[in-house]
């Protein structure tokens, strides 16, 4: 399980790389537990994951790709997600099919 997990993490900090090319990039250091979010009080953390997925594509989009205030959200949802929704959510969001009420790409 913690190679699979590594392995999670390695893929994803690859790919997030590209948005902080003059930032440090994100370790398996970088990703914990998420703190306390009043938002979301329940231990179903499912809406939080999708929320952190959303938010971090829309602090990109208004702030610019290499705004290191975004990487909170790309921890929250890096640790939160499971990396099947990750990748679908990524291809909708390259085929322009994500469900979200604005553009996010």
């Amino acid at each position: 399980a913690n190679l699979t997990l590594l392995a999670h993490i390695s893929i994803m900090a690859d790919k997030r790389d590209a948005f902080y090319s003059g930032t440090k990039a994100v370790t398996k250091e970088d990703v914990e537990s998420v703190p306390f979010d009043a938002r979301f009080p329940s231990c179903n953390q499912t809406k939080h994951c999708w929320q952190s997925y959303v938010d971090f594509h829309k602090c990109i989009k208004l702030k610019g790709e290499g705004y290191a205030g975004c990487k909170q959200f790309m921890k929250a949802y890096m640790s939160l997600c499971p990396t099947a929704w990750v990748e679908k959510w990524d291809g909708q969001m390259a085929d322009g099919t994500f469900a979200y009420k604005e553009n996010l790409a």
